[in-house]
Order: structure tokens, then C-alpha cells, then sequence
């Protein structure tokens, strides 16, 4: 005889309705959870690598030493400079930054008034003066603050021309992915490149690249261990009233 289980047990006792919504939920529940261990994280296509633009009809190869599409002088280095070349950018940032905030404030008043003299005598009710005050408040602040950060991100990342802008300056992006055992780094590089500042190696440190994006993380089972939950991150958030 199979063996049923006791879910399958109980929903067939339930009413046909109920048991048909109960094994639906089931269903769905299962399929999201497979969904979700079988997802694979894909590139950004905002980083996608740019293709060599197509070389019109015209200048289809003919047999000739010189191409126009490929053309070069004897005295450049083979260096990127047109669309869909490649580039390698040395990855060199490393950020420090300190910061650090002391204040002290103190503040003490003393106000005093004798009761005024009315006729020679002062003005009293049943012996005791009227209008004789004092003020006496002293305040006290001190507060203290410090920050510190460090960032360093080295190595190096090929990546694409993906314009040639009016000034002769080259917009470039690019990512790479890797995969090791249950987790996806990936590190993402965009931005703008003078030609004098390319070596002859075909390589630009990233300090040279201006407007630069770069990124780095990951994906993956190791990723998710070191991220806090969401109950977590409410009770850290600024939300939380406490």
C-alpha cells in the first residue's frame, strides 16, 4: 500500500474547496523555493560589452595591404581608441577618511531683584516682601564625535570602449564575473578615459578614469550568511523610534 502523508491525510478530509486552495499554496511555496535555488544571478546589461562597429560594404576587405577599417600608422601603439576596443584598467583606490568633532558649551545666569521700597518701607503682606526674586540656571553641553573609514580595491578589469566622445576622450564599461564554489563576485567599471593617459601596455590606472562607477559584490550563499534580514536592518534603521 503507498504511504500517504499526514498532510495529504488531512487535506483529504478537508472539503474539496479548501483542500484545493490548501495544495495550490503548497504547490506555489515549493515552486518559489526551487525558483530560488536555481536562480543565477545575470550581468547588468548597463555594463554589457560594446561591439566593434560593422565595417561598411564598401570597405569590405579587398585583398589590399591597407584597410580602412583597420587602419594604423607605423607610429601609434596598438592601443584602444575605437569603438569596441579593449581596454584594461589597473584597479589602484584606496580611500582613507577621518573625522572627528568636539564640542563644549557652558552657560550660568544669575539675575536677582530686590522688592521695591514704596513710602519709605518696603512692600510687604502680613511681613513677608513682595516682589523679591532671584534666578539662578546654569547649562552644560559636551559633546564628542569620531569617525573613521578605509577602503582599498586592487587589480584589474578589461573592459570596452563604448564611445569615442567629440573631444577624443573614450567612454569605457565593463564587468567581470567570477564563481567560486557557492558564491558570484563580480566588480563593474565605468567611465571617461583621456588616449594620453593610456600606456603602451593597453593599460590606464583607475585613478585616471574620470567620472568613474566602480562596484564590487557578490551573490550568492556566503553573500546572503554575512547580509543582516530585514527585522534586522528595521530595529538598525533610522525608523526604529528607540
Amino acid at each position: 500500500m503507498p504511504h500517504e502523508s499526514t498532510a495529504g491525510i488531512a487535506a483529504r478530509r478537508l472539503p474539496g474547496p479548501i483542500a484545493a486552495a490548501i495544495a495550490a499554496a503548497v504547490a506555489a511555496v515549493i515552486a518559489s523555493a526551487i525558483a530560488g535555488c536555481s536562480h543565477v544571478p545575470k550581468p547588468d546589461e548597463n555594463y554589457a560589452a560594446t561591439l566593434p562597429e560593422e565595417v561598411p560594404v564598401a570597405s569590405q576587405p579587398n585583398g589590399a595591404i591597407f584597410q580602412a577599417s583597420t587602419e594604423q600608422t607605423l607610429f601609434d601603439d596598438p592601443v584602444a581608441r575605437r569603438i569596441g576596443d579593449v581596454l584594461t584598467i589597473v584597479l589602484e583606490e584606496n580611500t582613507n577618511a577621518t573625522k572627528s568633532a568636539v564640542t563644549t558649551t557652558k552657560k550660568t545666569t544669575t539675575e536677582a531683584m530686590a522688592a521695591p521700597t514704596l513710602l519709605g518701607g518696603s512692600l510687604t503682606v502680613h511681613g513677608r516682601a513682595l516682589l523679591n526674586n532671584s534666578l539662578n540656571d546654569a547649562t552644560t553641553f559636551d559633546g564628542e564625535g569620531d569617525s573613521s573609514q578605509s577602503n582599498q580595491l586592487t587589480g584589474s578589469i578589461s573592459v570596452t570602449v563604448a564611445k569615442v566622445l567629440a573631444n577624443g576622450n573614450l567612454l569605457v564599461r565593463g564587468q567581470k564575473w567570477i564563481t567560486i564554489n557557492q558564491g558570484r563576485e563580480y566588480v563593474r567599471i565605468q567611465g571617461i578615459v583621456r588616449p594620453i593617459d593610456i600606456g603602451q601596455d593597453n593599460t590606464v590606472p583607475s585613478t585616471s578614469v574620470a567620472d568613474a562607477t566602480i562596484e564590487y559584490g557578490g551573490e550568492g550563499t556566503l553573500n546572503d550568511a554575512n547580509t543582516k534580514g530585514w527585522l534586522a536592518r528595521f530595529f538598525d534603521s533610522k525608523w526604529m523610534p528607540f
